[in-house]
């Protein structure tokens, strides 16, 4: 069978695949503790299910516009008014499946064939499939630790070429927790804008930031706003992972190419979800704060006790709920020659599961999501110190 070649050059999803395994070897009544998950292990808070309940009762269970629901679109307006300091109108916004959604229809609609994009690593592991997608060359531009895994001005500005047509920005960052700081922002816009190239900036972890304040790059002045689409979405922030709605905002144009090109594949979000989103938005966030303070408790755990694990170093994460940890050394020491062949190792023997850093472009670097309970994260680092301390040699 021949399959096209845009499918034939993706790479699969590791942390699709690592949940795979775990629930497979659970599936065998094995007592696996996954640490793989990209999703809060909350349920969605009860008015939120209760809003979408609501709205199919009422008959919202057909087609809407492919942009999503006028009144979705507009409480989205004001959450970024609010929030971020942005000032869109509703036609500057498109509700989409999920914020992943946003992402690869901004790929399509302004990416073409040998264009590049600039994708800092440690990166979220859909970003290079979805540019090579839109038949464009991922760039990586290394984030290096030392520099708490953030890109500068000067190794963005080295980076671009007459095929420059993007730079994608992720703070709070999926797989590190970085967040850029104001300054930071402003010195990689100043660079954006002289040499006129679009900024995506993907925030959809914004409201899980326990160090600093989340900067929405786009609120750094005019030429900056008219070069940057904004994405958030609903997921992360009020456990609605499965509900599928995200949202992009940004000039007209882009927004309506990309809204002709949802209606040629999805139509339009789910209807009860959009209502659901609406609510979400717009309603009491207390659920979001309990949220966020469990994973504050969770991390400040966490962090100290990897760094008590020989041949782990882990930085503080300031916002999202992962912790990237540095296995170099454990894996010298095991004589693995990766984090993949190392967690692999570990998910067999004592039946943890990490995602191994190669997917976000780190191959000595694994993932570890604290969106799970302390006690099974305690259990989770014990398990993982028997391990390093039998592979020590």
């Amino acid at each position: 069978m021949r399959l096209a070649k845009r499918v034939q050059a993706l790479s699969p999803s590791p942390t699709l695949a690592i949940t795979a395994k775990a629930k497979e070897l659970r599936a065998h009544g094995h007592d696996v503790i996954g640490l793989g998950a990209g999703e809060p292990d909350f349920n969605t808070p009860e008015h939120i299910i209760a809003a979408a309940e609501r709205a199919m009762r009422a008959g919202h269970t057909k087609y809407t516009a492919a942009a999503g629901i006028p009144e979705l679109r507009k409480a989205i307006a004001e959450k970024l008014r609010a929030d971020n300091g942005l000032t869109y109108t509703p036609d500057q916004v498109t509700v989409t499946v999920g914020a992943k959604h946003a992402l690869y229809n901004i790929f399509q609609v302004l990416v073409d064939p040998g264009d590049e994009v600039i994708i800092p690593t440690p990166y979220w592991v859909s970003y290079p499939e979805q540019v090579k997608l839109a038949e464009g060359v991922p760039v990586f531009v290394e984030g290096k630790e030392e520099n708490g895994f953030k890109i500068t001005p000067e190794q963005l500005e080295a980076a671009i070429t007459d095929r420059t047509r993007a730079v994608i920005l992720n703070s709070p960052s999926n797989p590190t927790g970085a967040v850029y700081t104001r300054d930071e922002l402003a010195a990689l816009a100043e660079v954006c804008v002289r040499r006129d190239i679009w900024i995506i900036s993907d925030e959809i972890y914004e409201k899980l930031i326990y160090d600093g304040e989340h900067v929405s790059i786009a609120s750094l002045g005019p030429e900056v706003y008219a070069r940057t689409i904004t994405v958030n979405g609903v997921s992360k922030p009020y456990s609605m992972t499965g509900w599928r709605i995200g949202y992009a905002a940004g000039p007209r144009e882009v927004i309506r190419a990309m809204n002709d090109l949802s209606s040629h594949s999805t139509s339009n979000p789910t209807t009860p979800a959009q209502y659901a989103a609406l609510e979400a938005i717009t309603g009491p966030q207390d659920a979001l704060e309990e949220m966020k303070r469990a994973f504050r408790q969770r991390r400040d755990w966490l962090i100290p006790a990897l760094n008590a694990i020989p041949g782990i170093t882990c930085q503080w994460p300031a916002g999202a709920f992962y912790a990237f940890a540095n296995v170099r050394e454990a894996c010298e020491a095991g004589g693995f020659a990766d984090a993949d062949a190392w967690a692999e190792a570990l998910l067999e023997e004592e039946k943890v599961a990490v995602v191994p850093g190669t997917g976000f472009g780190c191959p000595h670097h694994i993932r570890i999501s604290y969106a799970t309970s302390l006690e099974a994260l305690q259990e989770a680092v014990a398990r993982i110190r028997r391990f390093v301390e039998r592979h020590s040699g």
